[in-house]
């Protein structure tokens, strides 16, 4: 078994489920993982933590690398409260029968992150399992994290964040009712409202898009933020306006491939100079999904 965060599932998460999958094969053990929600920086965090991924995200993305159970832990008082020790004996050994435990070099656990690992082998020699560390997983140089992987989305670079990620930033949701301003300005949207989730994307994307369990395969331009030209919102919105789309899309589930951040959300002083960026957003959306704007335009 590993224990984590896991957010996004990066490569090194990957790395290291893929490591736990072949080690229960070999031993005739059960892949399994202890996570968190919320993830325990977020608690302790006075600012709102932006995630890689919701919690749906997370359980199918461990599922799909093959973890057969996932023991995720409400993350509060309570649980901060509990001692390293207690941790060990109650969640490790007592409900899980943990044979091998996988960590990272830099490890913290229980009360006061007073555990780690030199804690966590002596207290596995104890309890009868083996502690297992993962070395760092580095790509240019530097340990791939999640945190760096936040840093690279904020700062606009897609690319090197989906290069960490092994995958491309995506966020899932379930498309609701909008005001329909965006029909009227010629770009009927799909909205996704964020709920709770803050996203370390925040502007204007050309993006590719998935319904269902299809892959995210069709070209669109997107918006998230708060719309400050009209009707602004007190929550992040994504707004999806899918090329060449003609279909009902509320209620469906929908993934959102993020590809290329155009620019920032601005404010205009009018429809008619919003209206005009959209034109000038959406044609610099088809043109790096490799689709024609001439042809579209015709």
């Amino acid at each position: 078994m590993a224990i984590g965060a896991f957010d996004g599932l990066h490569r090194g998460h990957r790395m290291l489920l893929a490591q736990v999958c072949e080690r229960a094969q070999a031993t005739g053990c059960l892949p399994a993982v202890v996570s968190f929600e919320p993830l325990p920086r977020a608690f302790f965090s006075p600012a709102p933590l932006p995630r890689l991924s919701g919690v749906r995200d997370k359980l199918e993305g461990l599922a799909a690398a093959g973890i057969a159970h996932t023991l995720l832990l409400r993350f509060n008082a309570r649980l901060s409260a509990m001692s390293a020790e207690d941790f060990v004996q109650q969640v490790l050994v007592h409900r899980l029968a943990a044979r091998e435990v996988w960590v990272g070099g830099d490890f913290r656990f229980g009360h006061a992150r007073r555990g780690d690992v030199a804690m966590l082998e002596r207290l596995g020699a104890q309890w009868g399992f083996a502690t297992r560390v993962m070395p760092p997983v580095t790509m240019n140089g530097a340990r791939i994290s999640a945190s760096r992987i936040r840093a690279l989305l904020a700062a606009g670079e897609c690319s090197g964040a989906a290069e960490l990620l092994g995958h491309p930033f995506v966020i899932t949701g379930r498309v609701g009712h909008g005001n329909r301003l965006g029909r009227a300005l010629g770009f009927p949207t799909a909205n996704i409202a964020l709920g709770r989730r803050v996203s370390p994307v925040q502007g204007i994307f050309a993006v590719r898009v998935g319904l269902g369990q299809s892959p995210c395969s069709w070209p669109a331009v997107a918006s998230l933020g708060v719309r400050p030209t009209v009707n602004q919102v007190a929550r992040p919105l994504l707004e999806v306006h899918l090329f060449d789309f003609d279909g009902d899309l509320y209620g469906q589930r929908m993934a959102v491939e993020f590809v290329a951040k155009l620019r920032d959300e601005q404010r205009f002083d009018d429809l008619e100079s919003l209206k005009a960026q959209m034109d000038v957003d959406a044609r610099r959306a088809r043109e790096i999904l490799g689709m024609n704007p001439r042809l579209a335009e015709a």
